[in-house]
């Protein structure tokens, strides 16, 4: 259970006391109430300690919580709160409280912008006119990466109700490799984003093997009658994904181990920013560089970041990634190797 939890109901429950003026309120008093919300709320029986209540009753009275509640003992005995109108429901944000608001709202804005869901609109809408009604205008301070000219997005809402409420989907969807578009009906069971591209996992109707659609390749989306969705049981996604860099995988691949040796000056940053769980180092040598190991499964995405580093790593294993990493710079290699064309322009 976490701590600041059990914190908040103890500091509602004494400031539920402390409204009742009717009645005065002793240590004891406010132990014995407190102990009954926690079995109550939280099924806590060990009750708490007289330290503890006095704790939060200090805590109320800083600004520390922005509560500055104005808790007083009379007659060196009865906790009160001076002010009889005083709640710490009342309170009002904080500086500290409203400088997170905004950093969270900058957040909720920027996925309102995939339109995850269409209610959201309203409520960012409402809160930040709430939080920024006397806020003169400022930079932004979050920054989150995004492609305003990704196509796709708009399918995002729809595909997530589908989702939710398993109803199959008929989509028209032309692939790279593809001339023309083909339609289906497919299952849909989850969206997933690499790379600021969203995909959608999914059964056709007369498949059982997962297949990836790019979002940005569909064209048209129509809903199907519900009754003949089919549900998903194959093993969970998080499962699914563990082996994998990026979203390109079959049912039937499996992680490989993948040795990648890094120079001195990329070692640093791969050792911070983990090509993936499994990442870890089997050798460091004299000269700085590292060996490092990941289980994976071997495609695009894989090759891709591989590719990234340049002359920087070097694939060692396994021998069929080492082979075609190789085939792929020597065909960029000859791309260079190739005087350019330059059309003379008439002076």
């Amino acid at each position: 259970m976490s701590s600041n939890k059990l914190a908040l109901i103890r500091y509602k429950t004494i400031d539920q006391c402390l409204k009742q003026r009717h009645r005065k309120w002793t240590l004891e008093d406010l132990m014995e109430k407190v102990s009954d919300a926690l079995y109550e709320l939280e099924g806590i029986t060990s009750g708490v300690s007289k330290r503890t209540i006095q704790g939060d009753i200090q805590l109320m009275r800083s600004n520390k919580l922005g509560y500055n509640a104005p808790i007083v003992v009379k007659d060196r005995k009865f906790y009160a709160y001076d002010d009889p109108t005083y709640s710490i429901s009342n309170s009002p944000l904080s500086h500290m409280d409203m400088e997170k608001m905004k950093e969270a709202l900058d957040v909720l804005k920027h996925l309102n912008g995939f339109s995850f869901f269409e209610e959201m609109s309203d409520m960012i809408i409402r809160l930040e006119d709430k939080i920024l009604v006397n806020e003169s205008n400022k930079p932004n301070i979050v920054q989150m990466e995004g492609n305003k000219l990704l196509r796709g997005l708009e399918w995002i809402n729809q595909i997530y109700q589908a989702i939710k409420n398993q109803i199959p989907l008929l989509i028209k969807y032309k692939s790279f490799k593809s001339q023309t578009a083909t339609e289906q009906i497919y299952y849909p069971y989850l969206l997933k984003e690499y790379r600021n591209r969203w995909f959608l996992m999914t059964y056709t109707k007369n498949g059982n093997t997962l297949i990836t659609l790019a979002l940005d390749r569909i064209l048209e989306i129509e809903e199907m009658a519900k009754s003949s969705f089919k549900a998903y049981e194959g093993i969970d996604f998080e499962r699914y994904f563990s082996d994998t860099i990026g979203v390109t995988k079959s049912q039937k691949d499996r992680g490989q181990a993948v040795l990648l040796k890094f120079d001195a000056k990329n070692v640093p940053y791969v050792e911070t920013k983990p090509l993936h769980d499994s990442q870890e180092i089997v050798q460091r040598y004299p000269d700085g560089s590292a060996l490092f190991r990941i289980d994976v499964v071997l495609n695009l995405e894989l090759e891709r970041e591989i590719l990234g580093f340049g002359e920087c790593v070097e694939v060692l294993a396994p021998k069929q990634l080492k082979n075609y990493i190789k085939r792929r710079l020597f065909r960029a290699y000859k791309q260079y190797q190739k005087e350019p064309k330059v059309e003379k322009q008439n002076s």
